[in-house]
């Protein structure tokens, strides 16, 4: 397509003068590249640090609540206990 060799054309345009010049004709393309890396890689790290507290937090609360059900049982056994005392002792 005509739009498609326009484009070509002006690249080619680019390059050529660049390297005349001196410059690197991607130069800021790479820079632009390479920023997004280190964006990407940084924003990785940050949600990185994020899961592990939140395994951390979740690890944590799944022992509490462990414990808190473990806790009611033995409660929930005394008062069983209890009741079946009272009832014989109120048969007496």
């Amino acid at each position: 397509s005509a739009a498609l060799a326009q484009l070509a054309s002006r690249i080619a345009a680019v390059v050529k003068f660049g390297t005349l010049a001196g410059e690197d004709p991607f130069g800021k393309v790479k820079g632009l590249i390479k920023d997004m890396i280190a964006k990407l890689e940084s924003e990785a790290s940050a949600e990185a640090d994020e899961k592990a507290y939140c395994d951390e937090q979740m690890s944590k609360t799944e022992a509490k609540k462990a414990e808190l059900e473990e806790d009611t049982a033995k409660l929930n056994s005394k008062i069983a206990t209890a009741t079946a005392k009272k009832s014989e002792l109120e048969v007496q």
